[in-house]
């Protein structure tokens, strides 16, 4: 049974465009050519973070943010930077009994925001929140305590294969791979994501329908 859902924040609940555009005018890049170097660190299995180092070599991410918000530019997103289905997926899910949680790699002034768009969640943490950022098992072995159901019991839900779907099947976890955002565009044919996610869904409007059937079924 599924009894806990718990869900990855960039690119599953919130779209990143307009943060990542956010960067590129920071660096004084042009959005299009930002994209598209960010598009071939992924798709070359980069960290997402050396996008900032072929403009800026050198660049400390967790300093230009101190610089951001110095400039009045801060970390920031909203409830138009929600994707659609996130609000009513989050409600059919507590309407049905799950436990829904929020845990992914964000800062702790995202963390903050996240709390403040008031998401019909019962739980929100973040990497900086525990110190411990994905993939490291880690952060997953913190969500298995933090979270009221077994992790055999407990779906994660991210777009990412490297860091949401294999380190958490490897601490016990269910997942499920939404495919949107770069990563899961990039990623989508890799072997990895037709075999190992408990789970593949286009919209987290299919969720609610899927727990139930898995809960029915078995699949």
């Amino acid at each position: 049974m599924i009894r806990a859902v718990v869900f990855d924040v960039g690119e599953c609940l919130v779209n990143e465009t307009r943060e990542y555009g956010t960067w590129a005018d920071w660096l004084g890049v042009p959005r299009h050519t930002f994209s598209s170097v960010f598009g071939a660190v992924i798709a070359k299995g980069g960290d997402y973070r050396d996008t900032f180092q072929v403009f800026q070599p050198g660049f400390d991410l967790a300093a230009e943010r101190d610089k951001r918000a110095a400039a009045g530019q801060p970390e920031w997103f909203g409830e138009d930077d929600l994707y659609p289905d996130v609000r009513p997926a989050l409600e059919a899910l507590r309407d049905a009994g799950l436990w829904v949680g929020i845990a992914g790699n964000q800062t702790i002034r995202a963390g903050g925001i996240l709390r403040e768009l008031q998401l019909p969640s019962d739980f929100i943490a973040t990497s900086d929140d525990w110190g411990v950022s994905k993939p490291d098992p880690a952060f997953f072995e913190a969500l298995a305590h933090a979270a009221p159901h077994k992790p055999e019991e407990t779906l994660y839900v991210g777009d990412r294969l490297d860091n949401d779907i294999r380190p958490a099947i490897a601490t016990g976890f269910k997942t499920a791979l939404i495919r949107r955002g770069p990563w899961a565009t990039i990623q989508q044919h890799d072997a990895d994501a037709q075999k190992l996610p408990t789970m593949r869904i286009d919209s987290l409007s299919e969720l609610p329908g899927r727990v139930v059937a898995f809960n029915e079924k078995g699949y």
